[in-house]
């Protein structure tokens, strides 16, 4: 009885440092996605990130975008390019992982000269149908 424990333990332990890895990065992908767009692609680029995400973030994201960035981004021609220089496993299981996930996001409005951000995010993920979908994105 003690050494299927064991193994159930290191299985267990396994599955949760596979599920950390693949979460972070996935958090480092979508968090890029999310904050960097074009003013020519920015419907395009949004949309496609919001694949990313679920539950009430989703819904939260989608009307920010719509309602405030998208008309933004056009009619003030701004860019904005997100990077992510480290990000780091908090907690994983198989079906839920937090990340931490530093960022520095470059934002160009029109012809102005570019500013610089830096900011971390903690950055709350979801296994839904075999996927890592965002359902928080807090900042720190």
């Amino acid at each position: 009885m003690g050494a299927g424990y064991l193994k159930w333990l290191d299985t267990r332990n396994r599955d949760s440092q596979i599920a950390g890895a693949e979460s972070v990065q996935v958090a480092r992908d979508s968090t890029v996605a999310l904050l960097s767009y074009t003013p020519a692609d920015v419907d395009k680029q949004l949309i496609e990130a919001r694949d990313r995400l679920t539950g009430e973030f989703r819904k939260s994201y989608t009307s920010l975008t719509n309602d405030v960035v998208i008309p933004g981004a056009k009619q003030q021609q701004i860019t904005a390019v997100a990077t992510v220089p480290a990000a780091s496993s908090v907690s994983a299981s198989v079906d839920h992982a937090v990340a931490l996930v530093f960022v520095n996001q470059t934002t160009t409005v029109g012809s102005g000269a570019p500013t610089d951000l830096a900011s971390t995010v903690r950055v709350t993920l979801d296994k839904v149908d075999g996927r890592w979908l965002i359902s928080q994105f807090d900042p720190v």
